[in-house]
């Protein structure tokens, strides 16, 4: 099961009292205060685990709370600080307060860790308030409460491509064909119902992370079929692929459509470099032209069949140097790179 979107609760620990206490042993007649302070309590942290894809775990229990720390002790003892509550959660987690909208952090490597919630300040013992006059006080101080707060975790899958099409573009036979990811498919709409990864070996050592995402229909943005659900996990993508397959009634409007949509969504996403990628050329019978394709704003087009394989040797090496050249550089402006054709 793919979960994408929790809300839990988190307390931190609350901070454990200092003590009230008077050095009573042999050969100390004035003994005088020795109340030790109490220990911090324990923070809410999540850390981030490569092991995982989803945040399934998380969404089977609402409510998590660190220790309390250990109240102060006789002879100037400080109390034992309570223990981290770890949450675990998979790469790309980003963190906003349910209540206020705010964006707390996110973790987006293995083994980033992310405090959402600090524990309380122990209390200070009587030991703490000893002056010259005033040489055995009583007063000692309650430990601060925990911090508490209502959290909305959501993944954003972490990709160098994207790939972005209609319902039965081919996607999920593109994504099979290239990389060992084995999504379902099927030849009727929205076979896809969750985000699909996909490692790609381009050769030479060479590898990249390929997102296929449920299919983008006319109104997505506005919440209509299942892709404006996990729109966001292309958000991160270095470069998208834009599908059209060539057994399209107006492969133009088809285009036309998927950037408005990405564009309604987030104007962001839209300015992400993309390539146009006309798939199922299989289909096309032998000799016919190809339709045009007006995509003035692509990097690049390709014409591919996964199915024969064809012209995915330069897809691929296509997608891998973009994806490359978006993580050394900052992204192309739209007047120079964007609006040229990758010849590959």
């Amino acid at each position: 099961m793919f979960v994408d979107r929790v809300s839990i609760e988190v307390v931190a620990g609350t901070g454990g009292s200092g003590a009230e206490a008077f050095r009573r042993e042999k050969g100390v007649p004035r003994g005088g205060p020795a109340g030790g302070d109490g220990g911090r309590g324990g923070d809410v942290v999540l850390v981030a685990d490569g092991n995982l894809s989803t945040l399934l775990d998380l969404s089977y229990r609402r409510h998590y709370k660190a220790e309390r720390g250990r109240h102060g002790e006789g002879n100037d003892r400080t109390g034992r600080s309570g223990d981290d509550a770890v949450l675990r959660v998979p790469p790309g987690t980003v963190v906003r307060d349910e209540d206020s909208g705010e964006f707390i952090g996110e973790v987006v490597a293995d083994g980033d860790r992310l405090v959402v919630a600090r524990g309380g300040r122990g209390g200070r013992g009587n030991a703490r308030f000893k002056t010259s006059t005033r040489q055995a006080p009583r007063h000692w101080e309650p430990g601060d409460e925990g911090e508490s707060r209502r959290l909305e975790l959501e993944l954003k899958l972490i990709a160098d491509v994207g790939l972005v099409g209609e319902p039965n573009a081919g996607k999920s036979t593109l994504l099979a064909t290239v990389s060992a990811a084995r999504p379902k498919v099927a030849d009727y709409p929205f076979t896809t119902l969750t985000p699909n990864l996909g490692v790609v070996d381009a050769g030479d050592f060479r590898t990249f992370v390929l997102a296929d995402i449920p299919g983008i229909v006319e109104g997505a943005h506005e919440g209509r079929g299942l892709g404006h659900q996990f729109l966001r996990h292309i958000e991160r993508t270095r470069t998208l692929a834009l599908l059209v397959p060539l057994d399209a009634m107006d492969p133009q409007a088809e285009y036309d459509r998927l950037r408005t949509e990405l564009r309604a969504y987030s104007p962001v996403l839209a300015e992400t470099p993309h390539c146009l990628v006309l798939s199922k050329a299989d289909l096309m019978p032998a000799g016919d032209p190809l339709p045009e394709v007006d995509a003035p704003k692509a990097w690049g087009r390709f014409v591919i069949s996964s199915v024969t394989r064809r012209g995915l040797e330069e897809l691929v090496e296509g997608l891998w140097q973009r994806a490359r050249k978006a993580e050394t550089e900052d992204a192309p402006s739209e007047d120079e790179d964007d609006e040229e054709w990758w010849t590959p």
